[in-house]
């Protein structure tokens, strides 16, 4: 597959129960019409499997195993194995998790998963919190945000769970926004041919909790990656690179902004947060 152009219009994943303006959902809609029908989907308690395996609807037209959360990477390694052993090395094998099923409770198993060089797919729709039981705070909110368990502001920066992964030394490591497609489904299609492991984090934006209008989800993501909040980026072959760099980057403040969860910021606040994206533009730049 080339890029969003040659997409096919099949539907692999039909009548989820999501809230208006997913971004989670757009994620494992567009991932799906690259992976094909030979996949294996597992997924752990999150969004995702609440709204596509709602009794007794099932909205996949894949196989999807409901994991644990601790241990979605666990069942990727003997799905991985299990279908190795029966000749069927085609299948690709998906792990489908929000970020607190990734950055936090299933890190655990995904970092062993990584270092045994199991062939899968670790797919993290990174929505910055738990969104499904409430927007409580995770390892990937992003500092100042507000959650449920923030109620002043998260004091703690966002988890760098791309060089967590990156440290593992798998063949591929991959961040994506659902706002660029194209760049998105190039990942997915590159993530499918690693010899090993690959791990891609999609920034999937959630309207609900992060208090912004349904039909901005796009634009939300756009702004994000614009101003450098989110970077574009992939680790293959032992080398990092951006895979898209603005002109010049927005500041930061036209992407906070936008979205209520951010509303307590002062203007001083506002100005550490943009020396910190700064920071990371620069640090990633040079790897």
């Amino acid at each position: 597959m080339a890029g969003f152009k040659d997409m096919t219009t099949e539907e692999l994943v039909y009548g989820a129960l999501t809230c208006a303006g997913c971004g989670g959902t757009l994620a494992m809609r567009l991932a799906l019409k690259v992976l094909g029908k030979e996949t294996v989907i597992a997924t752990p308690p999150c969004c995702l499997m609440g709204v596509t395996t709602f009794y007794p609807q099932f909205a996949f037209e894949v196989p999807c195993v409901n994991a644990v959360m601790p241990g979605t990477a666990a069942i990727l390694s003997g799905l991985s194995v299990g279908l190795k052993r029966k000749g069927k090395n085609r299948a690709n094998v998906v792990g489908l998790a929000g970020d607190g099923g990734t950055y936090d409770i299933g890190l655990q198993a995904l970092s062993g998963a990584m270092e045994r060089g199991d062939k899968f797919i670790f797919l993290c729709y990174d929505n910055e919190g738990y969104m499904n039981t409430g927007n409580q705070r995770s390892g990937s909110t992003p500092m100042g945000a507000y959650s449920s368990t923030t109620p002043a502001g998260k004091l703690q920066p966002k988890k760098d769970m791309m060089q967590i992964a990156i440290a593992h030394n798998i063949p591929y490591v991959a961040s994506a926004c659902v706002a660029y497609p194209n760049d998105y489904l190039e990942k997915v299609a590159r993530a499918m041919e690693a010899p090993g492991p690959a791990y891609i984090q999609v920034l999937s934006p959630c309207p609900i909790s992060w208090g912004y209008s349904t039909e901005d989800t796009i634009e939300i993501g756009r702004l994000a990656v614009q101003t450098g909040q989110w970077i574009l980026g992939e680790y293959k072959d032992g080398e990092f690179r951006i895979t898209y760099k603005p002109a010049k980057r927005k500041p930061v403040a036209e992407y906070l902004n936008r979205q209520e969860r951010f509303s307590l910021l002062t203007p001083e606040d506002i100005e550490r947060l943009q020396a910190e994206v700064d920071r990371t533009w620069e640090r990633y730049s040079h790897l």
